[in-house]
Parts: structure tokens; C-alpha cells; sequence
């Protein structure tokens, strides 16, 4: 079965911000990855075809497809995890979800539908106006 993640993208204030950030960080690194303290336990599963997908502004937005798990230990000495990351963002339906600590599982049923054509392809409005116009039945 496959498994995905949610998580907060914590200082973003849009896709395209995240977009960004991930792209100096691929220049510096060669890779896209985020560091979390914790080893998912299901992580096989997480392997099998599951993402991170992403709420920004209180919305999930999008989604990055997870390549690889790994353990680390950080310049103190701690253990972490390296929850590497395909490069692409692929934009989701904006769908409401309340803040949280830390990152939660996400079932493929759960999980937000990705928007129909190219990653750039959303309408032009803010992500919060359109979960809005969604919610009252108006797209």
C-alpha cells in the first residue's frame, strides 16, 4: 500500500516560494530534501509511490513525490532524517487543513487530487480564494 505525508511549509507563502527556496537549495546541494528528527516507521510504505504533500497559508497546494529516506546524524551528533524529495512540485486542489507540529501520514483517499495540466497551470487567483469558491460549489 502506498503512503504519503503532510507537513506545514513553515516560513512559505506560496508555491512559488517554495519553488524557490527548493531551487537554491538544489544549486547549493545538488539535491531537494527536507531534515526531520524523526525515522518514519512506515517507511517502506512511504517508498512505494508516496509524496510530501505541502500546506502552505493553512491550504495544501502541493505535492513532491519522496525518492529517498535517509538516516543522518546532524553536527551535534543527533540522529535525523533525510526525507529526499523529487524536484518537480505538482500542484494539488487547495484544500483546507489546520496547522499542526511536525509531519502525519496521509492516506491516498485522504489525499488532495493534483490539478489538471502543467505545474503552472492553476488559475490566476490566490490558492485561499479558490478553496473559497470550491467550498460554496462555484468551481
Amino acid at each position: 500500500m502506498t503512503l504519503h505525508l503532510i507537513k506545514l511549509s513553515v516560513g512559505t507563502v506560496s508555491v512559488e516560494d517554495l519553488r524557490r527556496w527548493q531551487g537554491r537549495r538544489l544549486k547549493i546541494g545538488g539535491r531537494v530534501f527536507h531534515q526531520t528528527r524523526m525515522m518514519p516507521r512506515r517507511a517502506d510504505e512511504l517508498l512505494r509511490g508516496g509524496s510530501i504533500y505541502w500546506v502552505i497559508k493553512g491550504l495544501i497546494q502541493a505535492r513532491q513525490r519522496l525518492s529517498a529516506i535517509e538516516p543522518q546524524i546532524d553536527g551535534e551528533g543527533r540522529r535525523t532524517t533525510l526525507l529526499v524529495l523529487d524536484p518537480a512540485l505538482v500542484r494539488t486542489v487547495a484544500t483546507p487543513h489546520r496547522a499542526f507540529q511536525g509531519w502525519r501520514y496521509l492516506t491516498p483517499e485522504d489525499a488532495p487530487p493534483d490539478l489538471g495540466g502543467a505545474p503552472d497551470d492553476a488559475p490566476d487567483m490566490p490558492a485561499e480564494m479558490i478553496a473559497e469558491l470550491r467550498a460554496l460549489g462555484l468551481l
